[in-house]
């Protein structure tokens, strides 16, 4: 039998949980919740980490927790803090028995992981004046002079960008603790703290089981908030501000998600399968311990049965220090769809590889549509493993980077996205689709032949084999490409002569590839030895049917292509409130060359995986929609929207 539980402000955790008589915390009426229950909590601000007890039974029998109809329910990470005391000009101090803390100090807990490369000193705990985040100071000294910043370096493109907000760089926080105090000090410059909203994160999480394998939980409607939450390598346990935690069937939807220290949804690992040991024992690279903790999740039931299968829809994802949505292992057969993420890692007071709006490994057979990510330091990477997996009409706009894809062996499919930044597409892995999209923006290519990386058996966990990635065994196909005066060609060598880094706008980077896998075989069945003569071929690429405008470049074998590389579209991407809007000019012949729909039977299989490209439930794959979703003729315009036309183009492509 289901029970429908209440929680309110003026309820009691000795209630019984009914409309009459509510709960007063979430947390009750999650120790008492079991499968097929409902938990509906009234307006009021919540400050706790609720931890689910019980797990749902199946996708019918689930938990679900839900703010009640019309009302506004925040669950917060954080508490108030009074009685601020001014020490020197506009800086305030307040001095906090350790045992507020409990067990978990975030200021007294650094930042800290495998592949963090840039970290001076900055911890998990956060100051908020009014909702607005401060910044951690390096010292006391810089506490009293706070440097206001207007431009600040992006560590991975190691260029200067424009700081994201100006005027909050000047507000900063500084800590100490010792054995039995901390004393956090602030600068709140014309601000009294003790006559506005000032908070502090003190909780990890705000919605995360504790234990794992608590599948089939619902979390609907809430705003979430100011989380102390840690970073999140692959190789470590991934607790997010909300998370299921390692287990399956979870549905995280229409909420609002905002100011995790590091991430806000995590669809990742758990702490057995390795925890930080490359930065800790100093013995072996990440990337050995990374491949281990693959093989350590198969022992523990990495499998469909138990782990994944989450979707997570609906919901706005802002102002985190590390990603949006975060998984590795944990995040297979999930669905992420229709979310709006944007101001990820801007803040930038700490920097690693496992930054962007959605950072996913081994995201096998995930579905990533229908974004709307922008603002973020990178809009979505996808690291190891990307097998099954479909990036589909998602708008990319104003992120310091779009799209990374690295060390996987496909099949994945990209198509019918905008990706509009100057550095819009790092491609460093092979076996790719990308249709009907459209790239304006600087493309990277490189090999990893010294990384060889798990492939998997289709539409499962279990694994098949590694591979380096030899670059190629790509499909470009009805893409339009838009070249910039500030993104020129060039060919560069890395320092690692097993690393070929090949930067352009277009397809040229696959210039000397073979074009077919019996013209690839016939070559490479040239050589001689076994494994270094398929170092010295390029695999096989298939393009066609392109447009290049504005410098785009394309590969030399492509025989039916637009070049008009005089030809400047103007693209433009503008918001009106809650819409966003797609501005672009195409020449006069733009209908020239018409695209065909691609699907499993024209994609052909990925060479190094020997699989197709396929549907997560194994059925054909049929890239027929644009990114409005509209269904394309046999043969339709080139790009992502069906309805482009000569001219001038002003579409609504969001809201």
């Amino acid at each position: 039998m289901a029970f429908e539980y209440h929680v309110a402000k003026n309820g009691s955790d000795f209630a019984d949980g009914t409309k009459q008589n509510p709960f007063l915390t979430i947390s009750k009426a999650a120790s008492v919740a079991q499968a097929g229950d409902t938990v509906i909590v009234h307006k009021g601000e919540y400050r706790e980490w609720v931890k689910p007890k019980f797990a749902g039974l199946s996708e019918y029998r689930r938990i679900t927790y839900q703010a009640a109809e019309g009302e506004k329910v925040v669950i917060k990470g954080s508490e108030q803090i009074q009685g601020w005391e001014q020490v020197e000009g506009t800086v305030w101090k307040v001095v906090l028995a350790n045992e507020f803390f409990g067990d978990y100090n975030p200021y007294k807990e650094e930042i800290f992981g495998d592949w963090i490369v840039y970290n001076p000193g900055r911890h998990l705990g956060d100051v908020y004046l009014n909702g607005m985040s401060f910044y951690e100071a390096e010292n006391f000294e810089m506490l009293i002079n706070p440097e206001e910043k207007t431009e600040v370096l992006d560590h991975w493109s190691k260029t200067v960008v424009p700081v994201h907000n100006q005027e909050q760089t000047k507000y900063v926080w500084y800590a100490e603790v010792n054995e039995n105090n901390t004393t956090i000090y602030a600068n709140f410059h014309g601000t009294n703290p003790n006559e506005e909203l000032v908070e502090i994160n003190v909780r990890k999480a705000c919605f995360y089981p504790a234990q794992i394998g608590v599948s089939y939980i619902t979390v609907r409607g809430f705003e979430m908030a100011q989380a102390a939450t840690p970073w999140t390598p692959p190789t470590a346990d991934q607790p997010g501000l909300i998370g299921p935690h390692w287990s399956k069937g979870w549905v995280i939807e229409d909420n609002i998600i905002h100011d995790a220290k590091c991430s806000a949804i995590s669809i990742g690992k758990e702490a057995s399968t390795g925890h930080n040991y490359s930065t800790i024992r100093k013995d072996k690279p990440g990337y050995q311990y990374q491949l281990e903790s693959v093989f350590s999740a198969r022992q523990i039931g990495w499998n469909k049965e138990k782990i994944g299968s989450h979707i997570i829809r609906n919901n706005t994802i802002y102002d985190c220090g590390q990603n949006g949505v975060v998984g590795h292992l944990g995040c297979v057969f999930s669905e992420i769809y229709n979310n709006h993420i944007y101001n990820i890692a801007l803040k930038r007071e700490f920097y690693g590889h496992e930054i962007a709006g959605i950072k996913l490994h081994a995201a096998i057979d995930v579905q990533i549509h229908d974004n709307r990510i922008h603002d973020c330091s990178l809009g979505t990477w996808l690291d190891w493993q990307t097998q099954g997996t479909r990036v589909s009409r998602n708008l990319y706009y104003r992120n310091n980077r779009d799209l990374f894809v690295e060390v996987s062996s496909g099949p994945y499919i990209v198509d019918n996205n905008i990706l509009t930044a100057d550095y819009a597409l790092d491609n460093h892995a092979q076996g790719g689709a990308y249709i009907n999209n459209l790239i304006r923006g600087k493309m990277v290519q490189k090999k990893m032949l010294d990384r060889a990386t798990p492939y998997h058996v289709p539409h499962s966990t279990e694994i098949a084999g590694f591979a380096p990635v030899y670059g190629g065994d790509d499909r470009f196909y009805n893409n339009i490409f838009i070249g910039d005066d500030s993104v020129k060609t060039a060919g560069l060598q890395t320092l690692n002569p097993s690393e070929i880094t090949n930067e352009y706008v277009g397809t040229a980077h696959y210039k000397g590839y073979t074009t077919s896998l019996e013209e690839y075989i016939e070559i490479v069945n040239q050589g001689y030895g076994d494994h270094r003569r398929f170092h010295k071929v390029e695999q096989p690429v298939y393009i066609n049917r392109n447009a290049y405008y504005h410098g785009a470049e394309s590969f030399e074998r492509e025989t039916e292509r637009v070049i008009a590389d005089n030809f400047n579209p103007e693209i433009k991407i503008s918001e009106e409130g809650n819409s966003v809007y797609l501005y672009i000019d195409l020449p006069e012949d733009f209908e020239k060359i018409l695209g065909e729909i691609q699907c499993t039977k024209t994609l052909g299989r990925a060479r190094i995986v020997d699989a197709e490209f396929k549907n997560p439930d194994g059925s054909e794959v049929i890239v027929d929609k644009d990114l409005l979703g509209e269904k394309r003729a046999e043969k339709s315009v080139l790009g992502p929207i069906g309805n482009l036309k000569a001219g001038k183009n002003y579409i609504k492509v969001w809201g």
